[in-house]
């Protein structure tokens, strides 16, 4: 976070921009910090009472210690619900207008002229676009390239254009290029002023929303994202990982206070900073362990579903071995 502020002095960029830049940062840090801060709230409340004797005698008032954990329970998966909105819509909003403050003042992700936006349209058809004009929905310098079904490594079509435009009646219309036909070791091409282009599966938003970050986009985004990397070849996994990955670490507060509540029960010698050490390592394993998950999922070793819940079932199954074994 605070390495940005290096770049933003050496670039000259003013102090307003500065303050908005970080405060576009806060819901991504609130999304970060909540399954931590919710868990020290439950840990202090929780430890405070074992400490001072007082869930003892609620236990000897005839409460069960499930039924104490209850209200806790019932109040972090309401936060847990919230929490799938703010991380899903809210805070890639926010990192819209953040990740647009380095693109304009610091010069970092940006597609310039000369670079290449390249994607996979259908299974056997590859777009390069160097230059994408937004306002205009105007594609330079592009190529379409279609390989042989039977053998991808076999070129069968080529075009060439200066400029591509999208019309009125959403189809692309491609100007002053060359086609290129190849059969048999044989090729031959033919120029052309103006051609139009009916089978293109892409229009304009889908070229912006594949210069969109992840980070950027909502779970709606993700999804239709998702969907379109399957229908076009390419493999979804990693948006499909983003996007269960967001639902479930809205699920962190929820399995933290469960696993952790079970353990501040417990009276230890230090009191709460002893215990407050242990939850607070806890998070980190949990935390830790879920990032190894989705290093492997994205390597394709696990299901994306599983990838990104198998975190919370590990200590959520942890959890609820531990409210059994307190209530004997």
């Amino acid at each position: 976070m605070m390495e940005k502020l290096g770049s933003f002095i050496d670039q000259g960029v003013p102090f307003n921009t500065i303050l908005e830049y970080y405060f576009y940062f806060i819901p991504e840090i609130i999304r970060l910090m909540l399954p931590v801060s919710i868990l020290l709230a439950a840990l202090f409340t929780v430890g405070k009472l074992s400490t001072q004797n007082e869930l003892t005698a609620i236990q000897s008032g005839g409460t069960s210690f499930i039924r104490f954990t209850i209200p806790f329970l019932i109040t972090t998966l309401i936060i847990s619900l919230a929490a799938i909105y703010f991380g899903g819509y809210v805070v890639p909003k926010a990192n819209k207008q953040r990740i647009f403050i380095e693109q304009n003042d610091l010069k970092k992700g940006l597609v310039y002229s000369g670079s290449n936006i390249y994607f996979q349209d259908k299974t056997n058809r590859i777009v390069t676009i160097s230059y994408f004009n937004v306002k205009q929905n105007k594609a330079n310098r592009v190529s379409v390239q279609e390989f042989d079904l039977a053998d991808p490594t076999k070129m069968i079509y080529r075009m060439d254009a200066k400029q591509m435009l999208f019309d009125s009646t959403s189809n692309w219309v491609a100007k002053n290029g060359v086609e290129r036909y190849f059969f048999n070791d044989k090729d031959s091409s033919k120029t052309f002023s103006k051609l139009t282009i009916s089978d293109l599966n892409f229009s304009p938003e889908d070229v912006i929303q594949k210069q969109k970050k992840p980070a950027e986009m909502t779970l709606s985004e993700l999804k239709d994202y998702a969907a379109i990397q399957l229908e076009t070849g390419n493999n979804p996994n990693r948006i499909e990982i983003e996007y269960h990955s967001r639902i479930a670490f809205a699920f962190a507060s929820f399995v933290v206070v469960l696993f952790g509540v079970t353990i501040s029960a417990n009276k230890r010698k230090g009191g709460i900073a002893i215990q407050f050490g242990i939850n607070i390592l806890l998070v980190f394993v949990y935390l830790v362990f879920m990032k190894i998950s989705q290093a492997f999922g994205k390597n394709g070793v696990l299901d994306p579903i599983i990838t990104a819940w198998i975190a919370n079932i590990i200590f959520l199954s942890a959890g609820v071995f531990n409210l059994i074994r307190l209530k004997k």
